[in-house]
């Protein structure tokens, strides 16, 4: 079974690059920004990829453009059996989020695309995701909840966004998901999205700061939990 990771940020995926003891193939998707850690076991076949976005003006790429063309170009490239969105993201207290707790996606869309017109177009525009089949089965067995992924492209929440995932029944809100789902439903490789929580959207507080202020601690959540992951996946679902 091969398994690749999408991960935006770099301190999301270091603690679990350090854990697998992946490898950097540099340049690897060169001229493309989004760079490749691997291993590859030899005696089962088994194979894990971790691709993040990459940089840019010396910040780590993050949103929807970025996890699309890196999502594109691990399928091309890498040919995985199954797709793994990973990161932080947004939660709401009053829906039982807590800071560095961790879910499995049980549906994925856009919160912020909202195309006037006929109702084709607005669903389009939401998107509504599939995720893999056995996500359900995979949080119960790890124990973590699952929780509606809604993704948009900044880091903010605006009232009309608000509406949307309300209406929508989301429960965790991130910058990459539905990009990253949208690309794999195209291209007929299923997906999975593990979340962590590193901010509460209504807490009052300054998103970005306890974003930073949490960021160390939702990232070594959710490493833990992908090493449990993807040691279930391969010893589970590997055929």
């Amino acid at each position: 079974m091969h398994i690749c990771y999408i991960i935006a940020m770099q301190a999301e995926a270091q603690p679990f690059i350090e854990r697998f003891g992946v490898t950097l193939r540099e340049d690897f998707f060169s001229p493309l920004p989004c760079q490749l850690y691997e291993k590859h076991n030899d005696e089962d076949d088994s194979r894990l990829s971790i691709v993040t976005l990459g940089r840019s003006h010396d910040r780590d790429l993050l949103g929807c453009e970025a996890a699309t063309l890196a999502t594109h170009a691990a399928i091309e490239r890498l040919k995985p059996d199954l797709v793994i969105n990973s990161g932080t993201c947004g939660g709401w207290e009053r829906k039982g989020a807590e800071i560095g707790k961790v879910y499995v996606a049980d549906g994925v869309i856009f919160h912020d695309r909202r195309v006037p017109g006929d109702d084709n177009w607005g669903t389009q525009g939401v998107g509504n995701y599939p995720v893999w089949e056995h996500s359900e089965d995979v949080a119960s067995q790890l124990s973590l909840d699952m929780g509606r992924v809604t993704t948009g492209s900044s880091l903010d929440l605006q009232p009309c966004d608000e509406v949307i995932i309300e209406r929508e029944g989301g429960e965790l809100k991130d910058m990459e998901g539905a990009a990253v789902a949208f690309v794999c439903s195209l291209m007929g490789v299923p997906v999975m999205l593990v979340k962590s929580v590193t901010d509460l959207c209504d807490d009052g507080a300054d998103t970005l700061e306890t974003f930073l202020q949490n960021l160390k601690k939702a990232s070594e959540k959710l490493s833990e939990a992908n090493e449990r992951l993807v040691k279930l996946l391969f010893s589970r679902y590997s055929s």
